[in-house]
């Protein structure tokens, strides 16, 4: 049974984002999650972008399970996934629309847990991370509606759970979070979004081709948005941005990120030349 979505708009003062943003994360049904996150940036922005919680310690329920997740798709090891199929198919097209959907479930909850977990930021990170989680909770949306007209649902598919992976692994520090979650692995979309429209578009499949134009023109603010708190911590702890982040990557284990690089859509969210050469240098 779905869990009940968290009424955002409940006339309780003072209005609690962060608190709300836990609760949403914990919600287990996928579309109420979309639908309440969305809400949820909504009313923050009705009540004046006001963060009444910024500072404060907002805790689980002892019993709740992070983040919440419907019983399918089915977890597996990232190897196990199943190889794409040809796009020419409406099989192959669901499957890969369906990778994409549960990237973008997973980045609903990667942006909903950064807005509850680092108590003490100033209002706009949290404000900027509902922002994401709403943008997140409509490329859901979108793509499970696409799905649908290819005659499959959410959870139809077996799919990894990378990204989780390392949110779990960041719970700790603000810093390492933003360095390895929004600047890494949500900005590896950047660089895989292009090929994948143009194998869409190529398939035939316009509607789908459409949609990633829009995911990738969010994509760029959203790992902007990673940029800047990143270097914004950086700075209030006295630490250069590039040796850090090759420090972060290594203590975590980040993965090796491979090129082709979309240069472009990095510069437009953020990355400077230095950065972009050490990648650029360390890639796999």
């Amino acid at each position: 049974m779905p869990s009940p979505a968290p009424d955002p708009s409940t006339p309780d003062l003072p209005f609690l984002p962060r608190q709300r943003a836990l609760e949403v994360l914990c919600m287990t049904d996928a579309r109420a999650k979309a639908l309440a996150a969305r809400a949820l940036f909504t009313v923050l922005v009705r009540n004046g972008d006001e963060v009444a919680d910024a500072g404060a310690e907002v805790v689980p329920d002892a019993h709740a399970t992070l983040p919440g997740r419907p019983a399918r798709p089915e977890l597996v090891p990232p190897q196990k996934v199943e190889r794409r199929r040809s796009l020419r198919t409406d099989a192959g097209r669901a499957a890969m629309i369906h990778a994409l959907c549960h990237i973008e479930f997973n980045a609903i909850n990667l942006a909903l847990d950064a807005a509850w977990r680092f108590a003490g930021m100033p209002p706009q990170f949290y404000r900027d991370w509902l922002r994401v989680a709403d943008e997140e909770a409509l490329h859901f949306t979108l793509l499970a509606d696409h799905l649908a007209t290819l005659g499959a649902g959410y959870g139809d598919f077996p799919a990894h759970n990378s990204l989780w992976e390392m949110c779990d692994k960041t719970a700790g520090d603000v810093l390492a979070r933003m360095a390895l979650v929004p600047r890494t692995l949500e900005a590896r979309g950047l660089d895989a979004s292009p090929p994948v429209r143009a194998k869409l578009a190529e398939a035939g499949d316009d509607a789908a081709a459409a949609i990633i134009d829009i995911i990738l023109r969010d994509e760029v603010g959203h790992v902007a948005i990673g940029n800047h708190w990143y270097r914004w911590l950086c700075a209030q702890r006295g630490l250069e941005p590039v040796a850090t982040y090759a420090a972060l990557a290594a203590q975590y284990r980040a993965p090796k990120l491979r090129g082709p690089f979309n240069l472009d859509a990095r510069r437009a969210a953020g990355f400077d030349e230095d950065e972009l050469a050490w990648l650029e240098a360390s890639a796999g």
